[in-house]
């Protein structure tokens, strides 16, 4: 079925996401975003779909205008964030969706020519002011420290990057998929549950903390391991994954400084 680019019904700072054709949405790549990123996304999605992970189905790629899209299945219902937020969920079986989902991901061999996270977090680095040079240059010493990890991570695997369709939860955002460490995946979801905290004016603002809290158990269940342990591990990856965030994510100055503080006073010192 051929479409044609209708109405805007979503956005994020790389892409908008269109209706395109009935029961099909494009993922439109905004202007100067490289169109390496976007077929990069479309290999994994293809990949993790053929292997049975709960992701939309690539239909097509396509050029607008000079941007490339992908069409993808148009998953319809609210984001599981969305359901925790409205009560509709507790936090416990919410935590546990979550924490299934990543097992998933983690299970699922990467793609070949799939990026590690050293070759993101070095991309990443390289954009003007994004992150502050001595971070940078701590933080890329600790990842080439750290055990590489040779899995799939999805590397933005967070609630609201989780619709739950009347067929069940489905991931969808696999623009930073990477080879790397289960733990990455974790402390990315820390830093943006926990860290960042984006939970409305009006709602607790422990409850971000208390869903990771809740994944955290999880997972450490499903993978056999004691969440203590869970926690050290994913621990190691902390200072790497805040400073990734400075440069992938709009942050409010003061909780950017707070961040900033966080990653200065766990990275190693250069004589360690």
């Amino acid at each position: 079925m051929r479409g044609s680019l209708r109405e805007k019904i979503g956005e994020g700072g790389t892409a908008d996401i269109h209706v395109w054709a009935p029961g099909q949405v494009v993922k439109l790549f905004k202007a100067g975003v490289p169109r390496q990123l976007g077929r990069h996304e479309a290999r994994v999605i293809r990949a993790v779909f053929a292997a049975g992970v709960p992701a939309p189905e690539v239909l097509d790629e396509v050029t607008w205008e000079g941007r490339f899209g992908i069409v993808l299945q148009r998953l319809d219902g609210p984001t599981l964030l969305q359901l925790v937020q409205a009560g509709a969920m507790k936090r416990a079986q919410a935590g546990a969706i979550l924490a299934t989902l990543h097992m998933s991901v983690h299970k699922t061999p990467p793609p070949s020519g799939t990026p590690t996270l050293l070759d993101w977090f070095d991309a990443a680095s390289r954009a003007p002011s994004a992150i502050p040079k001595h971070i940078s240059t701590g933080a890329l010493a600790l990842i080439e420290r750290l055990p590489p990890g040779d899995g799939l991570c999805h590397g933005d695997l967070h609630p609201s990057n989780v619709i739950m369709t009347s067929d069940g939860p489905k991931i969808i955002d696999w623009a930073i998929a990477m080879r790397a460490a289960a733990a990455v995946d974790l402390a990315r979801c820390h830093v943006i549950l926990s860290d960042l905290a984006y939970a409305p004016d009006d709602l607790d603002p422990e409850q971000p903390r208390a869903f990771y809290a809740a994944l955290q158990s999880e997972y450490a269940r499903l993978a056999g391991m004691s969440p203590s342990a869970l926690a050290a591990t994913t621990e190691l990856y902390l200072p790497i994954l805040r400073a990734f965030t400075l440069a992938e994510v709009v942050i409010h100055p003061a909780r950017r400084a707070e961040l900033i503080q966080r990653i200065e006073a766990a990275l190693p010192s250069e004589d360690e």
